[in-house]
């Protein structure tokens, strides 16, 4: 063995081995000492030059199925992918269209050419796959090759849809990038914010193959280090990046993002409050009632401790029924869908349920927070009604006993365990099945689950975002169709509104479409969600927005 090879090892291990020393001293997690590991390996040579104060740590308990963003499809990938690309324009807190990569753009009189100058300080993560350790700008020409991925049937991407209504596109020269629509679609720019629409280079995609997905090479303010799936990913600040804040400074203020997977919420509390996480998402039924008082502020042990942000969500949580099942499911009849609507109070399930966290939806599909959310159509707590609907379902059917399966993970079989025992004082029996997330992801997508929850996440601020869902050419695989909802009268709508330029008549077309969905019932709306975060102290510049999309390049540690 090369003595000099020999030495070099031998310190890594001394190396190592204080860490571990210093971190059983200081009572750290294995979290802790496992990122510490990470940090020296991927170092080689150098130890690194940055503290636990520089990295910012939160856990994904869903996993991470992919880093390309061809499949940025949930917002367990979607964060991660925020954190690794750009695309022509994103989104600020505000859900405000801004330049990304493009610095500006023109749309035509007509609403249907857009026509994008990109900057030319924008680089790919520095990787061999350019040369030795090397990088290159990003010209117009990525976007064109991005976009023909994204639409490529042997890439399969869940994403194709963005670019439906898309006639062509074209890199004019290596700084101008031209779209063409087929007709005029108002939300166009807020959907190239998806991560969806990120570019990627030919070089990367071609080199690594179906590997992609875990060799990500972007352009954003971080640079994939390391990733152990169901265990750890690390990413590293890209010191090539190219926005800077108000004061000319350069981001990201990190140095490194450290994202565990610990799949038991209960864990990843315990995780947060010893301070091994800077960051958690969201509110459990395992931890709710320690961490939030009834009513929906942090219990005063924990107020001087961490900090604890709300806002509204453009998300709205729901039990999605499949419309393709054999005719004698109960389900088949739209009397029992609504039914079960009218049966069970969602402002009594998230007063105790939810600890007041979310909005009971007793209105559309469409969340509040949206200009066409329509006040005027829903459906409330009715129980008499709705044992009179499932009489009048017994009486046409002769069906005496019918019965139901709701499919939900465990993070909300507490809330499918109350439309449970409220469905069956109406008479309407009802089973509970409850099955690992990724599971129910997937019978969800190929029609397997007759009841099943799910929840939609806005991807861009336009109704037409929660409509796309019954639009009848979106069946999945194709598209976000869970339900398999076709109807004539909705589609011929939905393809007026989307042709639609006066935003009024827009929003007018799009309550249409949403009273029509109550009525139908393929859905059973529970509550419309908001967005709430917790972080330690020390934590700064995290923002909250309306889709919870993380964006980590403004944070600071301190």
């Amino acid at each position: 063995m090369n003595l000099k090879s020999s030495t070099k090892k031998q310190e890594l291990r001394t190396k190592l081995l204080s860490v571990r020393v210093f971190l059983q001293g200081k009572n750290v997690s294995r979290t802790a000492f496992l990122f510490s590991f990470v940090l020296l390996i991927s170092c080689g040579k150098k130890p690194s030059k940055f503290t636990d104060a520089q990295v910012f740590r939160y856990n994904e308990h869903s996993n991470i199925t992919s880093l390309d963003p061809a499949f940025a499809k949930d917002q367990r990938n979607i964060w991660a992918v925020n954190q690794l690309y750009n695309g022509l324009v994103q989104l600020d807190d505000s859900l405000h269209v801004q330049p990304d990569i493009a610095k500006e753009w023109t749309i035509s009189e007509d609403g249907k050419l857009y026509q994008f100058t990109l900057r030319n300080d924008v680089f790919f993560h520095k990787h061999s796959v350019f040369g030795k350790d090397s990088t290159r700008t990003v010209i117009a020409q990525d976007f064109e090759y991005s976009f023909h991925r994204l639409l490529d049937k042997n890439v399969a991407s869940p994403g194709g849809w963005v670019l439906q209504n898309v006639a062509d596109f074209k890199a004019e020269n290596d700084s101008i990038f031209t779209i063409n629509l087929k007709q005029p679609f108002p939300p166009f720019l807020g959907l190239l914010a998806m991560k969806y629409c990120s570019v990627v280079s030919k070089e990367a995609v071609e080199t690594f193959g179906n590997e992609f997905r875990a060799n990500p090479i972007g352009t954003g303010p971080f640079q994939h280090k390391l990733w152990v799936e169901n265990t750890k990913l690390v990413l590293r600040k890209n010191p090539l990046y190219f926005e800077t804040d108000v004061k000319g400074e350069q981001l990201p203020y990190l140095e490194a993002v450290a994202v565990t997977f610990l799949p038991d919420k209960q864990s990843e509390f315990l995780q947060f409050i010893q301070g091994n996480l800077d960051f958690m998402k969201s509110l459990d039924a395992s931890y709710k009632d320690e961490i939030l008082a009834t009513d929906g502020k942090l219990q005063a042990k924990y107020s001087d401790k961490i900090n604890m942000q709300t806002g509204s969500y453009l998300n709205t949580e729901y039990l999605g029924i499949y419309l393709d099942v054999e005719q004698e499911y109960p389900t088949k009849s739209k009397l029992i869908r609504q039914a079960i609507n009218y049966g069970f109070d969602r402002e009594k399930m998230i007063k105790f349920l939810r600890n007041g966290i979310g909005t009971p939806a007793i209105n559309g599909f469409i969340p509040k927070g949206l200009p066409s959310f329509n006040a005027q159509t829903g459906y409330s707590y009715q129980p008499e009604k709705s044992k009179q609907l499932l009489e009048r379902f017994k009486v046409e059917t002769g069906n005496t006993t019918p019965e139901i399966t709701i499919t939900t993970n465990g993070n909300y079989l507490d809330l499918c365990e109350f439309i449970q025992r409220e469905l069956q004082k109406i008479g309407l029996e009802t089973k509970v099945d409850v099955i690992p997330p990724s599971t129910l992801r997937q019978g969800k997508a190929n029609g397997k689950l007759p009841i099943f929850r799910a929840s939609w996440i806005a991807d861009y601020p336009d109704a037409e975002n929660y409509l796309s869902l019954f639009y009848s050419k979106n069946f999945t695989p194709n598209g976000p169709n869970y339900t398999h909802f076709k109807n004539e009268v909705f589609d011929s709508l939905y393809v007026q509104s989307i042709k639609e330029t006066d935003n009024a008549k827009r929003y007018r077309l799009y309550q249409q479409m949403d009273s029509l969905i109550i009525d139908e019932a393929p859905v059973v709306p529970l509550y419309y969600d908001e967005v709430i975060r917790f972080s330690q102290k020390n934590v700064h510049g995290l923002g909250i927005n309306p889709i919870d999309l993380l964006n980590l390049k403004r944070v600071r540690k301190g």
